[in-house]
């Protein structure tokens, strides 16, 4: 229970939620941790009065405390990031293995010409050929993770900038690595994984730290070129690269593939493959690269994908990149379950906060289901609730969220001390008080 009696907060949420203590003022985390438990408590519209209405708290507080703690509070949305991926990374990926980072960018659609850094961006999902829309566009890290009751990857958001037109954050590769360096600096000795499209691939790949790999999609016109020569022992500067390597579909025209077993997309299958080490010098610089053609068809390439990795096993780096789906189904959740990116706030310190603060949300819930909500019979509750779902053996997300919903819920209605009566108890009270009387009379 917190110091604020009017917030009950679930103990098993209670213990994640204190990890973030530290980064609020005493009054912030208590504003905090109610609009977190409203968050995930409202089925309606996730504004900031929604988040204040989930809570329990419309009638309690006022609304500009909720705004407040989003316009004008003392904290900062990027060390709320960094707590969320450190719990991410120390409840859900086992020690010494390498952290999975995924990176994508989504857009958030908003309206107005006050909204902070709205504008015309791409927009995948958009109806019609153009394909763009008005909104915040933001760009989205993930940890990928394994939990024990799923067969798939779950990508967990725990970082997200905003794009801001005619400034350093237009530009979207920038802010990407950024962040992992960010990342990275918080995890000493850990290795670092990252795997995006091929919109992120460019000269920023020049700067990552030490300890950080990424695998990107191959653009069909890269300039490769071959490792450079030996020195000669004559004078001058030595040469950087070597020579200009052919397309990629002249190379695959004379490559010889090999057989590789790799499981993708939930299936395991024998496809064909052809690796070789050479340099993207206009990307990644002096630094070798990995590239890896995939032939799905009997000629050519279907794919073809680019690693910083030193000597990688070629079909865990296949199953990386397909493992990328996984960042695609966070943001629909994130977006069509979890209501993010429903606030309309219009100030700057407001839009660089909010939705960060929805995905730390849903992190925080995902970490929840794994650690404390998780119970083998979800699955089959939820198939004699909705019997259509024969085959259902696995939790979804909205499976996670609905409990967490309920138990947040089922919180308010607990009495607050243990040694307050239950209603059965009063009423067999009333019942012994009416015998004595009867008996004395």
């Amino acid at each position: 229970m917190l110091p604020d009696s009017a917030v009950p907060v679930p103990a098993s949420l209670m213990t994640l939620l204190a990890v973030f203590s530290s980064l609020f003022t005493a009054p912030s985390f208590r504003t905090f941790t109610a609009l977190a438990c409203g968050f995930l408590a409202q089925s309606g519209k996730r504004t900031v009065c929604g988040m204040l209405t989930g809570a329990g708290l419309s009638r309690a507080w006022s609304h500009d405390r909720a705004h407040y703690f989003f316009s004008r509070a003392c904290w900062n949305p990027d060390d709320l990031a960094i707590a969320v991926a450190r719990l991410v990374i120390a409840l859900l990926v086992p020690g010494g293995e390498p952290v999975e980072v995924l990176i994508d960018d989504t857009l958030f659609r908003r309206r107005g010409k006050k909204v902070w850094a709205a504008s015309w961006f791409h927009d995948g999902s958009a109806p019609g050929p153009a394909k763009t829309g008005y909104g915040n566009n933001w760009v989205v890290l993930a940890v990928r993770v394994w939990l024990p009751m799923l067969s798939r990857p779950v990508a967990v958001p725990v970082m997200a900038k905003l794009v801001i037109k005619g400034t350093a954050s237009a530009s979207r590769l920038w802010l990407a690595r950024r962040m992992v360096t960010r990342l990275a600096a918080e995890l000493p000795g850990r290795q670092v994984s990252v795997t995006a499209d091929s919109a992120y691939a460019g000269e920023e790949l020049k700067q990552l730290p030490g300890g950080v790999t990424w695998t990107t999609r191959l653009r069909a016109n890269a300039a490769l070129h071959d490792l450079p020569p030996e020195r000669t022992g004559k004078k001058g500067r030595p040469r950087k690269k070597g020579e200009r390597l052919q397309s990629l579909a002249k190379i695959a025209a004379g490559a010889v593939f090999s057989r590789v077993t790799v499981t993708r997309y939930g299936k395991t299958e024998t496809i064909a493959v052809h690796a070789f080490t050479c340099l993207w010098y206009s990307v990644t610089g002096t630094a070798p690269v990995t590239v890896i053609l995939i032939r799905d068809k009997k000629t050519g390439y279907d794919l073809a994908l680019v690693t910083t990795e030193k000597n990688p096993d070629i079909a865990r780096v296949i199953e990386r990149y397909a493992a990328r789906w996984a960042i695609e189904v966070a943001i629909e959740d994130a977006k069509q379950l979890l209501g993010t990116g429903q606030a309309r706030n219009r100030t700057a310190a407001a839009v660089e906060r909010t939705i960060p603060f929805m995905l730390a949300c849903q992190a925080i819930a995902v970490c929840w289901y794994a650690t404390a909500g998780h119970h083998p019979a979800d699955a089959e509750a939820r198939r004699l609730d909705a019997p259509w779902y024969t085959s259902k053996t696995e939790p979804s997300t909205a499976d996670m969220t609905a409990k967490l919903r309920r138990v947040i819920i089922a919180a308010r209605f607990k009495r607050v001390c243990p040694c307050q009566p239950e209603p059965a108890e009063i009423h067999a009270i009333r019942l012994a008080w009416e015998d004595a009387e009867d008996l004395a009379a």
